[in-house]
C-alpha cells in the first residue's frame, strides 16, 4: 500500500505527546549501509516484492547484515493488526494474504544462496488461523527448493487461535522464535495487546509438540525494567524450556514510540549473559546491538553444537557411575 493510501505510519499514535529522541551513545552507532553485498541483497529483495523486518522495524543492522545476504523476510504484507509502542511496523488493516508469496521467498533464498534463513511476520488477527497456515506453506516452499537451508521463524502469539500452533510447528522449522519483549510489569505500556503468561505458555507448548525444535526468545532492555524483574523472566523462561535467549538494547523509532529509560551499557549486557548461562540456556546472545535474527545463521549452528555436547554429557555420566 502507497503513501497516499496510508498516509499516516502508525495512526494510533498521531495524538500521543511526544518523547525526544535521546542521541545515542558511541557503543551504539552504525555505519550506513554502503557496500557491493547490501545493494545486491537489496535488489533481490526488491525484485522479489518481498517485505523484510530490517527495513520496516527500522534495525540497526541491516547494513552488516545485507553486506553478508543475510535477510529477516516478512510474510503476509507489511501492515499490522498491533500497535506495540515500541515498534516501527507500520498499524492499520492488512491487505489479502498473497498465495504467490512462499514460492516468491523460497526462489529469493535459492538466489541469496543462505544457508539459515529468518521467516517472522506482522501480527494478522484478522485471519482464522492467525496465519498459521501461511507460516507453513513458506516453510515447505523453501523445503522443497533448499532443503539444506535450516529454517527459523520468529511468530505472533496467534492470540490463543485454536490448533495454529499446532500447524507452525508440524511444518517442522529448525528454530521456533517467539519474543516476549519485556517484563510483564510492562505488558500494558509496552506491549498491550499480548498477554505475558500467553507468550511464555506458547513457547513451553512448542516443546511439548516437538522436543526436537530449538526455542528461542528475545528481550528488549532499556524500557524501565528492573535487573530483578529481568531474573525472574530468564527464571519463567526456563521453566518453559527455552533454549536460547536474546536481549539487546531497546532504540525508540520516533517521538510517538516508547520513551527509552535508559542506555543499558555493553557491561551491563554481559552481566546479563552471565546470569543467563547460570540458568542453563543452551546459547545467550546479550549486547545492545543485539537483535532477534542477528548473526542467526552462526548462532544456530553453535545452538546445534551445544545441544549436542549437553546431550553427550548426559548419555556419558550414568555409564561414569
Amino acid at each position: 500500500m502507497d503513501t497516499a493510501q496510508r498516509p499516516h505510519r502508525h495512526p494510533e499514535k498521531r495524538n500521543r505527546p511526544d518523547n525526544p529522541i535521546q542521541r545515542k551513545p558511541s557503543w551504539i552507532r552504525v555505519k550506513a549501509p554502503v557496500g557491493k553485498e547490501y545493494k545486491n541483497t537489496r535488489k533481490i529483495v526488491d525484485d522479489h516484492k518481498l517485505v523484510t523486518v530490517c527495513q520496516e522495524a527500522a534495525c540497526p543492522n541491516i547494513g552488516e547484515c545485507w553486506e553478508k545476504k543475510h535477510a529477516t523476510f516478512m510474510i503476509m504484507g507489511e501492515i499490522c493488526t498491533r500497535a506495540c509502542a515500541f515498534c516501527n511496523v507500520a498499524t492499520g488493516k492488512p491487505n489479502a494474504l498473497d498465495a504467490f508469496e512462499p514460492f516468491r521467498i523460497a526462489d529469493a533464498v535459492e538466489k541469496l544462496g543462505l544457508e539459515h534463513v529468518v521467516i517472522t511476520s506482522v501480527d494478522r488477527d484478522d485471519l482464522a488461523d492467525g496465519g498459521a497456515a501461511h507460516f507453513a506453506q513458506v516453510i515447505t516452499a523453501i523445503r522443497e527448493r533448499m532443503p539444506e537451508t535450516t529454517i527459523e521463524i520468529l511468530t505472533p502469539d496467534f492470540k490463543g487461535k485454536h490448533g495454529a500452533l499446532e500447524v507452525v510447528v508440524e511444518a517442522r522449522p529448525d528454530v521456533f522464535n517467539h519474543n516476549l519483549e519485556t517484563v510483564p510489569r510492562l505488558y500494558p505500556t509496552v506491549r498491550p495487546g499480548a498477554r505475558y503468561f500467553t507468550s511464555l505458555q506458547l513457547l513451553a507448548q512448542v516443546k511439548q509438540l516437538d522436543p526436537t525444535v530449538f526455542t528461542k526468545s528475545g528481550l528488549m532492555v532499556g524500557l524501565g525494567e528492573t535487573k530483578i524483574e529481568i531474573q525472574q523472566l530468564m527464571d519463567d523462561y526456563r521453566a518453559a524450556d527455552v533454549d536460547f535467549l536474546t536481549i539487546g538494547q531497546y532504540l525508540q523509532p520516533t517521538a510517538k514510540h516508547h520513551h527509552i529509560d535508559r542506555f543499558v551499557t555493553p557491561e551491563e549486557f554481559e552481566s546479563y549473559a552471565s546470569m543467563a548461562r547460570a540458568r542453563g540456556f543452551l546459547m545467550v546472545s546479550s549486547s545492545p546491538l543485539t537483535r532477534s535474527s542477528y548473526h542467526a545463521g552462526d548462532d544456530f549452528r553453535r545452538l546445534r553444537d551445544a545441544r549436542e555436547k549437553k546431550l553427550s554429557a548426559q548419555r556419558v555420566t550414568p555409564a561414569a557411575e
